[in-house]
């Protein structure tokens, strides 16, 4: 390979590499001396690249690297598209995604460029939570780097503040904006699913981790909405469709621990477990009087405690 082929080869390799690579490392996988290894990591630093050299290994700092992609257009869209999905949805609003939809405008041609600009100023006007930013910056880092980090927060069902030594495996967003840390957690000696919007600091841990081989991370991602809970954060939802709307529930797939049985009377159930079942609101709310909620009671007293309150408002406007 050429050197312009060579410095990319290397910039790929340290950037995939969080625990670094040393000058031999590199000049073996490129097939060169270390001389030359050196002179390619001195053109990099001139280009901008953002090394670091620590106990004989250089490292890449994510925290100032600019990775470039080529897309072509409709590529570029898909992105846009997904990007403003979430911006739409999340629960609390992500300073990056709007610098991502910035820089994901420059490459766009017009009138596209226009629109995605407009879009990036107005989520720029909604508030931003800076400790949950921090947050989820603290746990991406754990992720990237699979260092252990520790968590403070309203993390188990009861509500009380805990302290947790957490491995993040990795982060995983829901159709109705809650975004969540999904790992190993020292204190329940299980894989929890934690609602980053819940942890009120993060701190990031020397020590590391590494992914059991036998881990399937398919349990742990939901196909409609929710995310899988396991352990002390699991929540059995039981939900009773009517006869209109069994043939519909039947012949979807709505969430990866669905379990659907057929009533005597026609209707059907849809059990289904998840680590928080506010993350079904928005979708049992949606099917109006065609579902019934059979469990958890306080999912049901929710929804009865809401009905009444709307049955309340109903009434004090047909009065009028």
């Amino acid at each position: 390979m050429n050197r312009a082929e060579r410095l990319a080869m290397i910039e790929r390799m340290l950037f995939r590499n969080s625990a670094g690579l040393r000058a031999v490392e590199i000049a073996r996988a490129c097939g060169v001396d270390r001389r030359t290894i050196y002179r390619d990591l001195s053109m990099l630093d001139k280009m901008g690249v953002p090394l670091a050299q620590h106990e004989g290994r250089f490292f890449i700092n994510r925290e100032y690297y600019s990775a470039n992609i080529r897309l072509n257009l409709n590529e570029a869209v898909a992105l846009f598209i997904a990007a403003r999905a979430l911006s739409r949805h999340a629960e609390q609003q992500n300073p990056h995604l709007i610098s991502a939809l910035s820089k994901l405008a420059s490459t766009l041609p017009e009138p596209l460029a226009s629109h995605v600009n407009y879009i990036a100023d107005a989520v720029r006007a909604h508030p931003i939570d800076r400790n949950f930013v921090l947050v989820l910056e603290t746990i991406t880092r754990a992720w990237l780097e699979r260092r252990r980090v520790k968590l403070w927060g309203s993390l188990l069902r009861s509500g009380e503040i805990s302290v947790h030594e957490f491995s993040p495996y990795f982060v995983e967003p829901t159709a109705s904006g809650g975004l969540y840390a999904i790992g190993f957690d020292d204190l329940s000696q299980s894989i929890r699913a934690f609602k980053i919007v819940s942890i009120k600091r993060a701190k990031l841990l020397d020590s590391g981790y590494e992914i059991p081989r036998h881990f399937d991370r398919r349990h742990y991602l939901a196909n409609m909405w929710g995310i899988s809970g396991d352990g002390e954060g699991q929540t059995q939802v039981v939900l009773a469709f009517s006869t209109d709307v069994t043939p519909l529930i039947k012949e979807r797939i709505w969430h990866s621990s669905q379990r659907i049985e057929t009533l005597d009377d026609k209707r059907c159930t849809l059990h289904v477990q998840v680590a928080d079942w506010h993350e079904l609101l928005p979708w049992i709310r949606s099917w109006g009087a065609q579902v019934e909620v059979l469990e958890p009671e306080s999912l049901r007293r929710e929804l009865a405690a809401e009905a009444a309150r709307v049955e309340e408002i109903y009434n004090r406007v047909a009065v009028r």
